[in-house]
C-alpha cells in the first residue's frame, strides 16, 4: 500500500490527496469491520473549511449510502449547523472509524462502539485526513471520537466544551448527535443547551479563522 504520509505530504493538491486516501480505505483489510461492510466512509464537505467534524463511525445509513452522517442523527447535525448559519458544504465531515461496528442481538444486527483494535487501525487514515486539510478547528462528536483526537482519558460529560490542542488546531467535544436523540425530557434539554453553547464557541472561532485566512 502507498505511504500514508507520502500520500498527507506529497505536492498533488487537496483533492488529490484525499481521493488516494478514499481509495486505500475502501479496499482495505486491516480489521475484521472489512468484512461485514457494505461500503466504507471516508469524508464529505469542504477540504479547505476551518473546521472539521469527527464523529464515532458508520452507522446503518451510513454503511448503505458510503456518506457520514445520515438518518435521524445526520438530519440532526444538519439542523445544529444550521442554527449557526453553517452546512455541512462549509465543513468537512467524517469519522473516527471508515466501516460500520455491528453486533447481532436476537437475530438483529445493531450498531456497536468500535473496538480499539478497530480504531487504532483505522487511525492512520484519519491522521492523514487531518494532516490533508490542516483545520484550524476540530470538532469531536462524541466520547470515542474525542478520546482519539484529543486524549485517550476524555470523558465527554466532564470535558465536553472546553478548549484543547490537538494536530496544530483547537479541539473541542460536544455530544454526538445519535446521543441527544436518545435523551427525553429534561435530560434532552440540557443536553440541547449544552450542545447549543459549545456549537456557538465553535462557530465563533470559526468565523475568526475565517477572516484570517482573508487577511
Amino acid at each position: 500500500m502507498d505511504s500514508l504520509f507520502d500520500v498527507a505530504e506529497g505536492g498533488e493538491d487537496r483533492e488529490e490527496r484525499l481521493a488516494e486516501l478514499a481509495r486505500q480505505v475502501s479496499v482495505c483489510t486491516k480489521c475484521d469491520l472489512a468484512s461485514t461492510r457494505t461500503n466504507t466512509v471516508f469524508g464529505s464537505g469542504d477540504p479547505y473549511s476551518p473546521l472539521m467534524l469527527v464523529g464515532e463511525g458508520p452507522g446503518e445509513n451510513e454503511d448503505a449510502t458510503g456518506l457520514p452522517f445520515v438518518g435521524r442523527a445526520g438530519k440532526l447535525l444538519d439542523d445544529i449547523l444550521a442554527a449557526v448559519n453553517l452546512t455541512r458544504d462549509d465543513v468537512y465531515l467524517t469519522n473516527v472509524v471508515k466501516c460500520r461496528a455491528t453486533i447481532e442481538e436476537n437475530g438483529r444486527v445493531r450498531n456497536r462502539q468500535p473496538r480499539t483494535a478497530e480504531i487504532n487501525a483505522c487511525n492512520p487514515y484519519l491522521r492523514a485526513q487531518i494532516e490533508a486539510i490542516k483545520p484550524d478547528i476540530i470538532l469531536c462528536l462524541g466520547g470515542p471520537a474525542a478520546k482519539t483526537i484529543i486524549d485517550r482519558d476524555f470523558r465527554i460529560t466532564r470535558d465536553r466544551g472546553r478548549w484543547y490542542e490537538a494536530f496544530g488546531a483547537k479541539a473541542m467535544a460536544t455530544f454526538h448527535p445519535a446521543y441527544v436523540l436518545r435523551q427525553h425530557g429534561d435530560e434532552l434539554k440540557q443536553t440541547k443547551r449544552l450542545v447549543w453553547k459549545d456549537i456557538q464557541a465553535v462557530h465563533a472561532e470559526y468565523l475568526k479563522a475565517i477572516e484570517a485566512r482573508r487577511a
